[in-house]
């Protein structure tokens, strides 16, 4: 068997979806393994560190040449794709939800595809799940580059000079992301108040020392966990109560993303401009459309002085922690199709593994695109 790290292509990726860790563990399996030349340099991982661990060293879309397995941070191009075998395996960050004609367009390439994203919500599943180890990251560094445009300090200092005020944060949307851009604002000494459609979240959320601001809704949540969308009237009763927080804040950190859907707007123009000058709007959902509408895609935006930041993958920011982690979650999904003898299985009883195939057969053939199968 033979498995395959092309270097992603997509601006800004830095990532690359195994690691020298990774790259030893499937070698034990009895594959070989290929990775293209400078894939890992945006996580400062050298081609040397991939060859000590086993790794063949290939240029260009010649690594995944005859590749049975081939993993990736994003769904491949054409020209890649172009260059793969028929039937080969790709898994990976393939964003199922993207636009339909590409996806049907991918699948007619005759792969064989599982996106990580829809990995299951359950117990054995964890430690495959790529949008939780991504997350925590992303939600550290919101809160790294909202002090960074902030301009101001975040804990409250007592000086003879005076006393400089703890920044107020105001997280929304309380899943991975959020908890962890809670507990870095709190160890950065603000005060952090969050909210979440799912009143569920409110331990957590006081667990970690913030306040809870919550509008009591009907049963917010999916039987996945996820937030559901709103009603006119629970969306009209949220943003009330929003709109009456937001412009007491410093920094604002949205998170809301609904599978499947348009992140839903949770920040309104209106609710920009009551905000103070040198406020700063960290939009985490700004690829999927934006929990604010003035907020664009790797861009900072400043509007009547408040600054809303939108950079686009946030934990590709910090590929040398982020590559290990999806590497593991993808080695971790692989060992329930590599056998003893280093042959590859798919077990379509698993939940975990039909329940991330997007595509096999020529069709899209997961229940998220309807007609499927």
């Amino acid at each position: 068997m033979k498995i395959a790290i092309p270097s992603e292509t997509q601006p800004g990726e830095s990532r690359v979806a195994a690691s020298p860790d990774a790259v030893k563990a499937y070698i034990k399996k009895g594959a070989k393994v290929a990775v293209q030349s400078g894939a890992g340099l945006g996580s400062n991982i050298s081609d040397a560190d991939y060859k000590a661990a086993g790794a063949d060293i290939v240029k260009g879309e010649a690594v995944v040449k005859d590749a049975d397995l081939v993993l990736t941070i994003r769904r491949p191009g054409d020209k890649l794709l172009k260059a793969m075998k028929k039937g080969v395996i790709i898994a990976g960050g393939l964003e199922p939800y993207g636009e339909r004609k590409a996806l049907e367009a991918f699948a007619k390439s005759g792969v064989t595809a599982f996106a990580m994203e829809l990995m299951p919500r359950i117990t054995r599943a964890q430690a495959m799940d790529i949008l939780s180890s991504q997350a925590n990251l992303a939600g550290y560094k919101a809160v790294i580059d909202a002090a960074a445009q902030f301009g101001r300090a975040f804990p409250m200092m007592m000086t003879a000079a005076g006393t400089v005020p703890a920044a107020k944060v105001f997280i929304m949307g309380v899943g991975v992301a959020g908890l962890q851009a809670i507990a870095t604002a709190r160890r950065l000494g603000a005060i952090v108040s969050a909210t979440d459609v799912r009143k569920a979240t409110e331990e957590q959320v006081k667990s970690l020392g913030a306040k809870f601001v919550y509008v009591d809704l009907a049963e917010a949540a999916t039987a996945a966990g996820y937030a559901r969308e709103l009603t006119a009237e629970e969306k009209a009763k949220q943003a009330e109560l929003v709109a009456g927080h937001v412009k007491g804040q410093d920094i604002v950190i949205t998170t809301a993303l609904i599978p499947g859907r348009p992140a839903p707007t949770l920040i309104t123009r209106e609710m920009v401009e009551s905000m103070k000058p040198g406020s700063v709007i960290i939009d985490l959902a700004v690829e999927r459309g934006g929990n604010c509408p003035l907020s664009k895609p790797d861009q900072i935006v400043e509007h009547k002085g408040v600054k809303i930041v939108g950079t686009v993958n946030l934990a590709g920011k910090l590929a040398g922690n982020a590559t290990p982690l999806f590497a593991k979650n993808i080695a971790n999904f692989l060992d329930l199709m590599i056998q003893k003898d280093g042959t590859l299985k798919i077990d379509e009883a698993d939940e975990c593994i039909s329940g991330t195939m997007i595509a096999k057969g020529g069709k899209l053939v997961h229940r998220i695109y309807g007609d499927a199968k």
